[in-house]
């Protein structure tokens, strides 16, 4: 019963199931990786895109177009400029488009070949590839750093720890100098950077992004990818067996195990695997890719590259580690099979939904008026008659001129036999800019029902008569 003290015999079993219990952590203790510099195709490949990232990154807000900065985002003015376009809150549907672009490319090329995002254009990939650049170049390489970590410090661990740490936070604050720089114009922030006159939202943000890039890149670094990236959670499910991805050919590899460059080690029994751990140091997450594929796993190829170099030395064909497919690997296909495997059912529908919203996109964006009118009727009066007699509504007309030159527009109005529009024409609007127009409507009340009836307004660009506009409002008649 409840509350009885245990016999002697349940005591001991009790301190004996206490005594075999295993304390379990609920987080892993972090350890550290060296990874170890790697050079090879794939290495080729990432360091290019990381060239290419960064010219775009840095190098955008500077660029100049019809006297302005080329790529802004002026939420004050909420104006978006990019390039020779210019948006506005009301053009979130090309946002929107541009979004699931964004997401029917990402299923797209996860389908064919796995995370080739993260490997080779994700922010914290290609930051981290560069932290990493600036410590093998102040530290040395993986060995070095390793007994440098283990050292005692001296002035000479300080004063390489505090060069590296430096040239990190140098960077970190230009990066997020440079993406506020996207949103209040550059040159303005660079004046006021060497004045020391920032406002404090635009000190928040390099601060804030640039404490994000120190501390990711240089700090974090694959615990981002493990923990935090919810892309490496979900990335199976849009894998199958015909994906493209990092694998280890198990049959050929196994049994591995170390031997001279000239001994025959089939003979012995053996696998092409050497065991020398080298796709383990070159991976930037730590995991050993003959274990299978993980989630930990980027997709960077690296060890793809560290073991090409060893087979090379070895005199063994290269492909241990290569990209393949797990049917491929299972059946032994061929390289023509795994490229008509690419084509499979998935992608095609992938690629198609892909291409049909790039080319609405496209169209939307050339078909798209530089013109955009709101009408608003006067909410205090109706409707009133003026001194000839006539009827009279009045409204306010938003015109907002999307385009970067001055434009003048025609003014009308339809639905009703007889309709007068009131107003100077035409009507001057300065490029980017929204003007309110006041605009009269009369008509003779002769002939006419009392009551609402609906007409409508057009707005018509004097010099490019294409560019039109008709939008609908209500007329009273007392």
């Amino acid at each position: 019963m409840w509350g009885l003290p245990l016999s002697q015999p349940a005591r001991s079993l009790k301190l004996a199931s206490v005594s075999n219990e295993v304390e379990t952590a609920l987080y892993e203790v972090r350890r550290k990786i060296y990874p170890r510099a790697v050079r090879g195709w794939f290495a080729g490949w990432r360091w290019a895109l990381i060239w290419l990232t960064q010219l775009v990154f840095y190098g955008g807000p500077w660029l100049t177009w019809n006297d302005r900065q080329a790529v802004l985002f002026d939420l004050g003015a909420r104006k978006f400029y990019i390039f020779g376009w210019v948006f506005w809150p009301q053009d979130f549907i090309f946002l929107t488009a541009l979004l699931v672009i964004s997401a029917l490319s990402l299923f797209l090329f996860t389908a064919m070949a796995g995370r080739l995002w993260c490997g080779y254009a994700c922010p914290q990939t290609v930051y981290t590839e560069i932290f990493m650049w600036i410590e093998r170049k102040v530290e040395g390489e993986r060995l070095q750093r390793m007994r440098l970590d283990k050292a005692a410090f001296t002035p000479r661990k300080s004063a390489l720890k505090a060069v590296k740490h430096g040239i990190w936070i140098a960077l970190a604050l230009w990066t997020g100098f440079t993406f506020v720089g996207y949103f209040t114009p550059v040159r303005t922030l660079a004046a006021e950077v060497a004045t020391w006159t920032l406002g404090p939202w635009e000190m928040f943000w390099i601060l804030f992004y640039g404490f994000a890039t120190y501390g990711n890149a240089g700090w974090m670094r694959e615990q981002v990818c493990i923990y935090m990236c919810p892309y490496a959670r979900f990335q199976s499910v849009m894998f199958d067996p015909d994906t493209l991805v990092i694998t280890y050919d198990a049959r050929r590899g196994e049994p591995r195990g170390s031997r001279r460059r000239a001994a025959d080690y089939k003979a012995a029994g053996l696998g092409d695997c050497i065991d020398c751990g080298i796709c383990v140091q070159v991976c930037p997450t730590g995991i050993d890719i003959r274990h299978g594929l993980q989630y930990e796993c980027i997709g960077c190829a690296a060890c793809v590259d560290g073991c090409n170099q060893v087979m090379d030395k070895m005199g063994y064909a290269r492909g241990l580690i290569r990209y393949s497919t797990e049917n491929a690997v299972r059946g032994r296909y061929p390289e023509a099979r795994i490229l008509r495997r690419v084509f499979r059912p998935r992608v095609i529908v992938y690629g198609a939904l892909l291409t049909a919203v790039a080319i609405g996109l496209l169209a939307a964006l050339y078909l798209r008026t530089p013109l955009k009118v709101d009408v608003i009727r006067d909410r205090v009066t109706l409707a009133r008659e003026t001194r000839d007699g006539l009827v009279e509504n009045v409204y306010r007309l938003q015109l907002m001129n999307t385009d970067e030159r001055t434009r003048r527009y025609i003014i009308s109005a339809t639905g009703l036999d007889g309709l007068k529009v009131v107003v100077r024409q035409p009507v001057e609007v300065a490029g980017a800019t929204t003007q309110a127009v006041a605009v009269a409507v009369q008509i003779d009340p002769a002939g006419v029902k009392t009551g609402s009836r609906p007409i409508v307004f057009h707005v018509e660009d004097l010099d490019e008569p294409r560019v039109k506009v008709s939008e609908k409002s209500r007329f009273f008649v007392k």
